[in-house]
């Protein structure tokens, strides 16, 4: 396996999108699922989400009744003044964030809620399970703004 290039990769990973989806629909997913947590370690000891965040300056975590629960709890905020605050009901009918970028996301790209954040966030780019096989459009969108989930896809192929 070669070295990824890092500079330009969001040029790279929108040219390589129809590259990217034939891949993952033809190849040897329990392969794949082997390679990717030294992939998921290697991508995160060359990228630094601190320095990029672009997941949450661009889009919402779903926050499922788990989340709600327990960040509104750590927030000391009733479950309902917590939703009325924060969320907004999306077309799949999930709770997301009413706006980008996230309301807990800092200016230094520190999230203020990391310790109880939604678990949506917390396996976030996915590149360690098999979401990045089993959902392929996500992971395709998510190529695109994620140089991890780039970096763990040039890696594969």
């Amino acid at each position: 396996m070669g070295e990824v290039k890092l500079d330009n990769w969001q040029k790279i990973a929108a040219d390589n999108q129809k590259k990217y989806k034939q891949y993952l629909q033809k190849a040897d997913k329990s392969k794949i699922l082997k390679q990717l947590p030294d992939l998921h370690e290697e991508a995160f000891s060359k990228i630094d989400c601190l320095s990029c965040a672009a997941c949450c300056k661009n889009y919402s975590p779903r926050f499922k009744t788990p989340d709600i629960k327990r960040i509104s709890k750590h927030l000391k905020m009733r479950e309902s003044n917590f939703i009325d605050t924060y969320l907004r009901l999306d077309e799949d009918g999930d709770y997301v964030v009413k706006k980008s970028p996230c309301p807990f996301l800092g200016s230094d790209n520190y999230c203020s809620i990391y310790d109880v954040r939604p678990s949506d966030c917390e396996r976030f780019p996915y590149t360690n399970e098999d979401v990045l096989l089993k959902r392929v459009n996500i992971t395709l969108k998510n190529s695109t703004f994620c140089p991890a989930v780039y970096y763990v896809l040039e890696k594969l192929m």
